[in-house]
């Protein structure tokens, strides 16, 4: 049985007394993984062992920020874990926004906060994304709200998506403004998103 891909024996070969440093590729799944490494001689009986390698820690790491426009958009945070499942939700911040109910992991629609199919996280890491509409910013200041990611083993990671704030207006009714012989008072609509004032 030949020996996985991902493990290094340095030297492959050699004569006499020697030393063999065994080595492996990351392993970014969650699972241990296993594989033999066998010397050979002629005229000798193989000698097998088996080497093991630890899988990594399980986690999840998602983009630190994302951001949109005055005008809004559809913005996709994207990161990589070697969970299980993971879950999304909104944390603190004005942004009013609304998390969709599926998100993809290893290329596959998935459920938030469900295992994702096959387990991919098992072997590797795998890329993972979620796409969020973004409404367009009336008001005249930057809009935020934190994106939670968590893993199945409880790990979290945060994104801060950002709204770039809108354009300041004032807005009045057209035409000039009339008033009696009395000065009785006419009401005008103002509408902004902005301080004013009337001099």
């Amino acid at each position: 049985m030949a020996k996985a891909d991902w493990l290094k024996a340095t030297p492959a070969s050699g004569s006499g007394d020697a030393n063999v440093n065994v080595s492996a590729n990351t392993h970014t799944g969650r699972v241990m993984r296993t594989t033999v490494l066998t010397w050979k001689a002629a005229n000798v009986a193989d000698v097998p062992r088996t080497v093991h390698q630890a899988g990594k820690p399980e986690y999840v790491d998602i983009d630190d920020a994302a951001s949109a426009d005055k005008d809004g958009k559809v913005v996709t945070i994207s990161g990589v874990s070697n969970s299980q499942k993971l879950t999304f939700k909104l944390g603190t911040g004005n942004l009013q926004i609304t998390l969709p109910s599926k998100y993809t992991a290893n290329s596959m629609q998935t459920t938030n906060g469900a295992n994702i199919s096959g387990d991919p996280g098992a072997v590797a890491e795998y890329p993972f994304s979620i796409t969020i509409t973004v409404p367009a910013n009336e008001s005249t200041s930057a809009l935020s709200r934190q994106i939670i990611v968590t893993d199945g083993a409880g790990h979290q990671d945060v994104c801060v998506l950002t709204s770039a704030a809108g354009d300041a207006y004032i807005t009045i009714a057209e035409g000039d403004i009339e008033l009696d012989y009395l000065g009785t008072p006419v009401t005008i609509a103002v509408e902004s998103n902005t301080n004013w004032t009337v001099e």
